[in-house]
């Protein structure tokens, strides 16, 4: 898992350096503060320490004071009381996907919007997923390989079915509108899932929870009402892309109630990959149909436009990047914690790419906003409240 976490980091921070070219900034500003004799051209991405000395790889990043105290992740050090990995996995989670949204957009429109190649972009970066996904099982001492049955594959392709619609649908949302726009949307999320759980898999819903969901849908149409970049195929695709993500959660737990399939998958890390493979095999057709007459004319665009091909390599590190982190984050915590990481993720994401990007932040658009992610927090957390007062 150490491993994985380091892999992740190094994708995202050399995808951050794509995105945003900041090479020159940095290494001016490295070379400046931190002199130093017998200078090589190495390479740039290496982890320097504070007496301008390159770390070995997979040194020990700790912080020795002149008596010998180290920086220690629980037991006994000054943070014994902090689960730093636990720290670490939030952070990297929440600026995978800040940065996922923001390279996503920026590829998106570079290839034209939602007229042009928003399909093969959500493909591709399933397939950028899939390479890392592969290079985590043949690589010495990386991650151990899942042993499932072509009974377990066919049990997972619902499961992959509809974590490929949910992300196709979403890529196509943020192509269409604002990403502000499609994130607002997508977090009315849990009103699709309390109706699929009451009328399709028959297990229902919480009166308490019923009644949170006139506050998320209402904070969804009052964001909308402002929305200067609003368009109705963006909403259309985001509640597409909440239908299916609904059904993904549904599907998720009926897979991981048979017996035996998660002893064979082994890990969170090879659940993902092994749902990113089917995924990015399944949504090819779904290129092919949509987008398969001008794909030569992406081709072209990949091969000639860096804002292309780099944002979108970039956001598809991100996008398994996050997904991963974000996973193994919620395994470690509990119900309250995982729903007010959510919420204060989107909210970041929201706010912090509306800024970068330049969307409209209108203040009936941010009050909507509130109301909305408000709502799906008390929709999260309601039941455990009134079980406490009880």
């Amino acid at each position: 898992m150490k491993f994985s976490a380091s892999i992740a980091f190094l994708a995202l921070s050399v995808s951050a350096a794509s995105a945003f070219n900041p090479s020159t900034v940095a290494t001016g500003a490295i070379r400046a503060k931190v002199p130093f004799a017998g200078r090589q051209n190495k390479a740039l991405v290496q982890p320097i320490g504070i007496d301008g000395k390159r770390i070995n790889s997979g040194a020990d990043f700790s912080l020795k004071s002149s008596g010998g105290d180290a920086l220690e992740t629980r037991g006994g050090g000054k943070l014994s009381n902090v689960d730093v990995p636990l720290m670490l996995y939030f952070l990297f989670w929440y600026v995978g996907n800040y940065y996922y949204n923001i390279t996503n957009k920026l590829a998106l429109r570079a290839a034209g919007g939602s007229s042009g190649f928003p399909m093969a972009i959500s493909s591709l970066q399933l397939g950028v997923g899939c390479i890392y996904a592969l290079f985590m099982w043949v690589a010495p001492d990386a991650r151990s390989r899942p042993k499932v049955t072509m009974d377990d594959i066919i049990k997972m392709l619902p499961v992959a079915f509809c974590f490929m619609g949910a992300h196709s649908a979403s890529v196509f949302a943020l192509s269409a509108g604002a990403v502000s726009f499609g994130q607002i949307v997508k977090a009315a999320e849990p009103a699709f899932a309390a109706v699929l759980s009451q009328f399709v898999y028959n297990k229902p819903v919480s009166k308490a929870k019923w009644a949170c969901l006139p506050i998320i849908i209402g904070g969804v149409i009052l964001a909308s009402v402002k929305e200067l970049d609003f368009a109705v195929s963006a909403l259309v695709s985001a509640c597409i892309a909440n239908m299916f993500a609904a059904f993904k959660g549904n599907e998720n737990k009926k897979l991981m109630e048979t017996e035996g399939v998660r002893d064979r998958i082994g890990s969170v890390g090879n659940q993902f990959a092994l749902t990113t493979l089917l995924g990015f095999l399944m949504s090819i057709p779904v290129v092919l149909i949509k987008e398969g007459h001008k794909l030569g004319q992406f081709v072209e665009l990949f091969k000639t436009s860096p804002a292309v091909s780099a944002n979108l390599i970039a956001s598809g590190l991100y996008f398994y990047g996050y997904n991963e982190l974000s996973t193994m984050t919620l395994k470690k915590t509990g119900a309250v914690t995982q729903s007010v990481a959510n919420t204060a993720k989107r909210v970041i994401v929201i706010v912090g790419v509306a800024i970068v990007l330049g969307e409209s932040l209108d203040p009936i658009k941010l009050l909507g906003c509130s109301i909305g992610i408000g709502g799906v927090l008390l929709y999260s957390i309601i039941d455990q409240l009134l079980a406490k007062k009880d």
